[in-house]
């Protein structure tokens, strides 16, 4: 079993035999395209389970998707967290979004390598969108403030905001404290990299 997947198994542990699969292909399909498209630093593409796959994947472990719901990864890069969160999640619909043309063609050769039916990929900034979303995704795009701004218009009323964020947040999260909750992702994970990740979901 590869390494990267006896990872995700140690938290994961009910992923199905296509699910892991998929995930055991991820890291040979991303140092592929990483050799000839740049979406993972050199650094972080050993890393690749830890840092991207798993760290994509906190986001389950605070909020489960629902069969049709409609979800948005707002500035994907490589397409994460959206390809991590449709493998785990193949019930729901997934529309990957960056403004990065190079990016988006990584995460449509991935998608369709993986057989992700229910991944869609589209170069665009999230304000010029017309279609509504149950939910935003995103991670360390931009400040909260910047991101509820950019996606007021994609979120259907009652929809969910959750961001991948790092570090301390104080002054970024100041007079949204009503609005958002915030998991410490060491409640979740050993690994010394998650010390101070944080999932914020805002309402």
């Amino acid at each position: 079993m590869p390494d990267g997947l006896s990872l995700l198994l140690n938290y994961y542990p009910s992923l199905d035999a296509g699910q892991q699969q998929r995930f055991s292909q991820l890291g040979e399909l991303y140092r592929h395209w990483n050799e000839q498209i740049n979406v993972i630093s050199r650094k972080d593409i050993d890393q690749l389970y830890e840092r991207h796959v798993l760290h994509s994947l906190a986001i389950a472990k605070v909020y489960s998707f629902q069969a049709n719901e409609r979800v948005m990864d707002l500035g994907t890069g490589g397409g994460f967290p959206g390809i991590p969160l449709a493998i785990l999640f193949p019930q729901t619909s997934f529309h990957l979004v960056d403004s990065i043309g190079k990016k988006i063609k990584v995460v449509k050769e991935i998608a369709q390598a993986l057989q992700l039916e229910n991944v869609t990929a589209e170069q665009a900034r999230a304000e010029d969108l017309k279609q509504r979303y149950d939910t935003v995704v995103t991670r360390a795009v931009a400040p909260l403030h910047e991101l509820v701004r950019w996606t007021r218009q994609s979120l259907k009323p009652g929809g969910k905001l959750i961001a991948l964020k790092g570090g301390d947040l104080r002054e970024e999260l100041k007079g949204w404290e009503k609005r958002v909750k915030i998991y410490e992702l060491q409640e979740f994970f050993s690994e010394e990299f998650f010390a101070e990740k944080k999932v914020v979901v805002c309402v």
